[in-house]
């Protein structure tokens, strides 16, 4: 049987799909079936399973649930990726294969492994850009270099214009135009049935029902203030998009065209609002021009920087046990809730990189493994931002306060008793810096120093000296 497939990656729908809908067009051409696909990567099934992986998992099952439903059929299958295809060969004539193509990392190496497997059998291979606004290599200078600058790339990013919603043709969803083939995705059930069966917590805000719904009570609540309330931790002033980004449950092309069909005027949340999809494109294409970034320093100057290798302080970040109200808070809500706020990013990210002198690279792969909303490019970027390393980072002399940050951005304290219960008696006097509590104080609110709560281990002023000059040796050498 001659048939075209359709391989779902991070891009768990049905609607505003690229590549689905341009495999319907090639299929209904060439009356062939259509045959859809989800590789289970033994890379990422083995793995310790955590708060990411969790919720992607369930991510998946719920599309698999619903696309099934709907007809289309999702064979799982787990084994190698090119065996996995190689299974589908020897029981269909498989005439072409759509997918919306990764630009980076990992995806992108299996992506040109596949694409020259395939190709070299003969098959059609047909890949899109679909998880982003604009491509690596859309928006580039006049001279045909990429920006290293977001100002500038933001200006030019600005002005192009954007692609529509994709229509997806639903109606070709029926048993006589697609394939359902449950032998063959016999494994890759029973490994996602046992993955699901392992999640140690369960998440519901999953599925493009969901992420339709988060989006509209967005734009109708918190997008008009959204300027003003997205950098206080503690209000609910963000869009809470990024975890239904991370698993394609909705498309950005439907996000940025919903911001201007269904707001009611122009306002500053709103265009504030899509320069954070443009830094979302800005760190892809950094990524894609700078594939070594993950583990290496996009600024030369600091590839030979000596950090702190001091696992205790390393250990006390992870926790949230670093006597700094703010940063515990924030990796408190990041170990509990597989989410943090974007200003406490950026603070435990400086926290660790200025005041611990920690390598960012260890930072960065924690938060890998506990964002439910993990974006690689996104990630890197911000953690090299913070560490003063990367494309269009902060400078290395300025530094976070995590003291100031917390006065400025929470400073009731409401997040941190949210977070951080020890501090949840604690006078408002002291929420930001209770290692200067009197004793009477501690005794009073129940938080005695050293013991129900930690002192901190560095001093931030001596740190900040100490960080900046480490950074001008770098710089010297």
């Amino acid at each position: 049987m001659e048939i075209v497939v359709i391989w779902f990656r991070r891009d768990m729908r049905v609607d505003d799909h690229i590549a689905l809908s341009k495999a319907i067009t090639y299929a209904k051409k060439h009356e062939y079936k259509l045959l859809a696909l989800y590789h289970l990567d033994p890379f990422f099934t083995e793995m310790e399973m955590d708060i990411n992986n969790e919720h992607f998992f369930q991510n998946l099952a719920h599309f698999v649930k619903e696309a099934r439903e709907s007809q289309v059929y999702v064979h799982l299958l787990h084994d190698d990726v090119l065996r996995a295809f190689q299974q589908v060969m020897e029981v269909y004539d498989i005439k072409a294969v759509f997918f919306n193509e990764d630009e980076v990392g990992i995806g992108q190496r299996r992506d040109k492994q596949v694409t020259d497997f395939l190709e070299k059998k003969g098959i059609h291979v047909s890949t899109w850009q679909d998880t982003h606004l604009h491509g690596a290599r859309d928006i580039l200078k006049a001279d045909g270099s990429h920006y290293q600058v977001f100002t500038p790339y933001y200006q030019s990013w600005r002005k192009q214009e954007k692609q529509p919603v994709i229509k997806v043709d639903k109606s070709f969803f029926s048993s006589e135009h697609t394939i359902c083939d449950e032998p063959l995705s016999q494994k890759g059930n029973d490994k996602l049935r046992e993955l699901i069966k392992g999640c140690s917590r369960k998440f519901d805000q999953i599925g493009s029902d969901k992420a339709m719904n988060t989006l509209h009570q967005f734009i109708q609540k918190r997008l008009t203030r959204y300027h003003e309330k997205r950098d206080i931790p503690s209000v609910f002033g963000t869009s809470k998009l990024s975890r239904f980004l991370k698993t394609g449950t909705i498309s950005i092309r439907t996000i940025f065209h919903a911001i201007y069909e269904e707001a009611l005027y122009e306002d500053e949340g709103r265009e504030i609002f899509i320069k954070e999809l443009a830094w979302r494109d800005f760190y892809h294409m950094i990524y894609a021009h700078y594939p070594e970034m993950k583990e290496k320093e996009i600024n030369s100057a600091f590839q030979g920087m000596e950090w702190n290798e001091d696992e205790t302080l390393f250990e006390a970040w992870c926790k949230g046990e670093t006597g700094f109200p703010l940063v515990d808070a924030g990796m408190r809500q990041l170990n509990e809730e597989g989410w943090m706020h974007n200003r406490l990013r950026m603070v435990t990210a400086s926290f660790l990189t200025k005041d611990y002198l920690i390598d960012w690279r260890k930072g960065e792969s924690y938060f890998a493994k506990k964002l439910v909303d993990y974006d690689e490019a996104s990630n890197i970027g911000g953690f090299q931002w913070a560490a003063s390393v990367g494309t269009d980072a902060v400078p290395y002399f300025r530094i976070f306060n995590p003291t100031t940050q917390s006065k400025r951005f929470d400073p009731s304290g409401e997040l941190i008793r949210k977070y951080v219960p020890e501090l949840e008696r604690v006078d408002e006097k002291w929420i930001h810096e209770p290692s200067k509590m009197p004793i009477d104080e501690q005794l009073k609110s129940g938080c005695v120093l050293g013991d129900t709560y930690p002192l901190p281990a560095v001093d931030h002023q001596e740190r900040r000296k100490k960080a900046i000059s480490l950074f001008e040796e770098a710089k010297q050498q």
